[in-house]
């Protein structure tokens, strides 16, 4: 299997776009874009998400016990973009306040999950981040897609 054919393949499933967050062993806020976030479980309540293991944010989320899904709405596309770049000082845009235990939840989102982190999973060059939900939020706003390495917008209903 050729990595870029898988990647082009699987680039034909529409994801959200979130900015997962937590705070570092220093307590400081640490967040990336990921549309690897989904549902795992309702009774437990549990999502799981995934980080690339060559990451420069996979110690303080490996070490985190919380952590926030930010469920980006479509205006908030600049987010996407800020939150996956090495850009310093990420939290600088964006209307961010702290949610349980001080992780940093943005305001505006079309949906907020905050989590207690439960296990993690080696998954190849990928860990696997099951979290707890203890609270969620959301609004009527559309939210953000991502499909064949573009952002799209929300049709219409079918």
């Amino acid at each position: 299997m050729e990595t870029q054919a898988l990647r082009t393949a699987l680039g034909r499933f529409v994801t959200g776009v979130t900015i997962v967050t937590c705070l570092d062993g220093r307590g400081q806020p640490v967040g990336l874009t990921v549309n690897s976030f989904q549902a795992l479980s309702l009774e437990p309540p549990l999502v799981l998400w995934s980080l690339r293991k060559k990451s420069s944010t996979l110690e303080a989320f490996t070490h985190a016990r919380h952590f926030a899904v930010n469920v980006l709405a479509e205006e908030q596309l600049e987010l996407s973009h800020r939150f996956a770049s090495r850009v310093e000082h990420k939290f600088t845009d964006g209307a961010w306040l702290p949610g349980l235990h001080g992780v940093p939840v943005l305001a505006g989102c079309a949906a907020v999950f905050e989590c207690e982190s439960t296990s993690q999973h080696p998954g190849g060059d990928h860990i696997i981040i099951i979290g707890r939900v203890r609270s969620t939020s959301t609004s009527a706003k559309a939210p953000l897609l991502y499909h064949a390495g573009q952002y799209r917008a929300l049709g219409d209903v079918l």
